[in-house]
């Protein structure tokens, strides 16, 4: 078996596992790759067809049911075997059509006798047809829909918040591969680190590097804890605290870490007490901060951040970060799969959560305190609409404006970032601060 079906087996043993079994595909994708004997380009090749063929996945259900009676008789792993393989003879134009179709074929055949005839059959017919036109399609959020893979709620629901022309926009956005991007930890070494990654200066965070494409996670800047991987959007919320190094900081929805570690590194007697629910990611924030060199500054602990005000006294932080749990909307280039998960859709059962943790830590914030609200979407219900519902049931808080030389990020004080301004993720990031008791 050469290579390069062995790539192609992986993509289906990790979409499979995307599809069939519900995991995440990011996941997924580092279980199987961990675990593989692949060359660099093949591994390009499997991470290449995995999300590719998972952000485009209903465009290429669509192009399939053309040409497929009864998807529900098909084996699962022989519809994603197709779905795989039609995405590689439309969206990728270095792998040859006769390669694609080859590799499907024997792919079956070893898979179950007598699947590859479909599958030949198939592609082949696709290959002498061509490709249906998706604006033959009458509905124009469905057209939509299909031609950008997003669920038609998910359509409706960003034009409603941003007019047709800049959902449009966004939408592209999307479907253009996310940037490699790091923090810089230490700001002295920027251009050094800058020049040794071949990387640029990120236009909206002052610590960010970004680069068309880079596995920094396996870089030695990256093992000795020079450089972190963070989005640029994501390291413009711990300056909003403007930290003075002395403070007690609660970061109430803390893992993976990343922020948690960016506060600790602007503390100096100050420490970071940081929440989260499970112990596994509690041990990602330990092991990011160690590596970070601020684990002295970060003291982790299992709470439910609802519950904040029950364990910790009144005037027990300084400053408050509540990154909190959201639909993931801002991060679909990213994390594709999140579009297809119908929880996401729940704007109003996530903005009870988020609203429920902003009424538990700001019982233990001191006067003149601080807390900045920060989520990874960009829909107004679990932002703005947050924001104003705090306010509006906590008199004893001002919103603080936020400001960036950015102008286009900012609105209404707060910093709201969409995926098509920077090719950065989607972000949202408010403040607020305690006038009296």
């Amino acid at each position: 078996m050469t290579k390069v079906e062995t790539a192609r087996n992986l993509a289906l043993a990790v979409l499979e596992d995307v599809f069939v079994n519900q995991a995440y595909s990011n996941i997924a994708l580092n279980k199987h790759l961990k675990g593989s004997q692949l060359s660099v380009a093949d591994k390009g090749l499997v991470t290449e067809i995995v999300y590719g063929t998972v952000a485009r996945k209903l465009t290429l259900e669509w192009y399939l049911s053309h040409f497929i009676q009864d998807r529900d008789k098909l084996d699962n792993w022989l519809y994603v075997l197709l779905l795989m393989s039609v995405y590689q003879v439309r969206f990728l134009d270095k792998v040859p059509d006769h390669a694609v179709v080859n590799e499907a074929v024997e792919i079956a055949k070893a898979r179950k006798k007598g699947s590859e005839k479909l599958v030949n059959a198939v592609l082949r017919r696709i290959l002498r047809e061509g490709w249906p036109d998706i604006a033959t399609i009458k509905r124009k959020n469905k057209r939509d829909s299909i031609a950008y893979s997003l669920p038609v709620w998910l359509v409706s629901k960003l034009k409603e918040e941003y007019s047709e022309e800049r959902a449009q926009a966004i939408f592209k956005s999307l479907l253009v591969r996310n940037k490699a991007s790091i923090r810089v930890v230490d700001l002295s070494r920027k251009e050094e680190i800058k020049a040794v990654l071949e990387a640029s200066d990120s236009p909206l965070a002052v610590s960010g590097l970004v680069k068309e494409q880079g596995h920094f996670a396996g870089h030695d800047l990256f093992s000795e804890g020079a450089i972190t991987i963070q989005d640029e959007s994501s390291q413009l919320v711990a300056p909003t605290l403007d930290l003075q190094g002395y403070e007690q900081v609660l970061d109430a929805c803390a893992a993976p870490g990343g922020k948690t570690a960016h506060m600790a590194s602007c503390l100096t007697s100050g420490k970071v007490t940081a929440l989260d629910l499970y112990d596994h990611k509690l041990d990602l924030i330990q092991e990011n901060a160690q590596r970070l060199g601020v684990a002295d500054r970060v003291q982790t602990q299992k709470l439910d951040a609802r519950k904040v005000h029950e364990f910790f006294e009144k005037d027990s932080f300084d400053k408050i970060l509540v990154d909190a749990p959201c639909s993931g909307i801002g991060l679909l280039r990213r994390k594709p799969d999140i579009k297809y998960n119908k929880e996401t859709a729940d704007f109003t059962s996530l903005q009870e959560i988020q609203l429920e943790i902003l009424g538990s830590v700001c019982q233990t914030l001191r006067k003149g305190g601080i807390i900045t609200y920060s989520t990874c979407t960009i829909v107004s219900e679990e932002n703005f609409q947050v924001v104003e519902a705090f306010l509006e049931s906590h008199p004893e808080f001002e919103q603080v404006k936020l400001e960036h030389e950015c102008k286009d990020i900012l609105k209404d004080g707060c910093i709201l970032i969409t995926p098509e301004l920077y090719g950065s993720d989607g972000f949202f990031i408010s403040q607020f601060r305690k006038i009296s008791e």
